[in-house]
């Protein structure tokens, strides 16, 4: 079922592309959408990876660099029957995670210093196994393409508002058409995208659960890394909105936004579930930070 909802929702990803490209160029601009849509996945397919660790300046570590982070990744891919990913931690003071590439075969998990910094290692092992949740359900190249899919979607609104589209008969709204599409587009590429992330977050959630056999150690994660990212900035994040489905909490502090627009389900009914997944009311009790 998820399979086929993520599939409906990028099919709606490429309507919304097909959409504005008819009112930059009519049927032309349609089918130049429609290329560019067809371009973009295969480059968010074969790049994605490359491009979201470069974007957030992150660094490869190993065995010798990061023994302990390296040698606990290792432990729980093998307890998930995965791959060894590559291991990256990225300087930033805010601590969250995220994986990336496009199957287990060349899946990459990144964590920031400041989640190093700030939880214990029952905490980290709860985030890295979510991470590997993802990679698991091969979440990362879906939510990789979806990021890239409505970043170009916003890129062509924008021609369509500067352009003011071609006016013609296939164009029959004319600038108003222009206008409510540069409007309209981006928030539905938002939502699709919200959609999608929301409801692996929890899928995920529960396989990291399952590779630790521990949910409170994830419980007690997020809501130490909630707690502290809503009070420190993630300037990479901010200057990549697009990007911020990826993180295992949310990295923006989207002032205005509703939680329509949310990419992550609520942090506190993600941690109900955990609970209820380890027997009810029981509480994560955190042993300081990991070292």
């Amino acid at each position: 079922m998820n399979t086929l909802r993520t599939g409906m929702l990028m099919a709606a990803l490429t309507g919304l592309f097909l959409a504005v490209g008819a009112l930059i160029g009519g049927s032309n601009g349609m089918m130049i959408a429609f290329a560019f849509a067809l371009a973009t996945n295969l480059f968010a397919y074969w790049n994605s990876d490359k491009v979201l660790l470069s974007m957030y300046g992150a660094q490869p570590v190993d065995e010798t660099s990061a023994p302990e982070l390296y040698r606990l990744v290792a432990r729980l891919a093998q307890q998930a029957g995965l791959p060894m990913p590559r291991v990256y931690i990225t300087e930033n003071p805010q601590p969250n995670a995220f994986a990336t590439g496009r199957s287990p075969d060349h899946a990459a998990v990144c964590v920031t210093s400041g989640l190093l910094q700030q939880v214990n290692q029952e905490e980290l092992a709860g985030v890295l196994a979510h991470e590997l949740g993802h990679v698991k359900h091969r979440d990362t190249l879906t939510m990789t393409i979806v990021a890239v899919m409505a970043g170009a979607i916003s890129m062509l609104a924008n021609m369509a508002f500067f352009m003011g589209g071609e006016r013609d008969r296939n164009n029959p709204l004319g600038i108003v058409g222009v206008i409510l599409v540069t409007l309209l587009a981006p928030i539905a590429a938002m939502l699709v995208q919200a959609a999608i992330s929301r409801s692996r977050e929890f899928e995920a959630d529960r396989a990291g659960a399952e590779i630790t056999g521990r949910p409170l150690w994830l419980a007690s994660a997020l809501g130490q890394i909630e707690r502290a990212a809503e009070r420190t900035e993630n300037y990479p994040a901010d200057a990549n909105p697009a990007t911020a489905h990826m993180f295992i909490i949310n990295p923006l502090h989207g002032g205005g936004l509703t939680s329509m627009f949310a990419s992550h389900p609520p942090t506190e009914e993600r941690i109900a579930r955990l609970r209820a997944m380890a027997g009810g009311a029981a509480v994560p009790v955190r042993k300081g930070p990991w070292g």
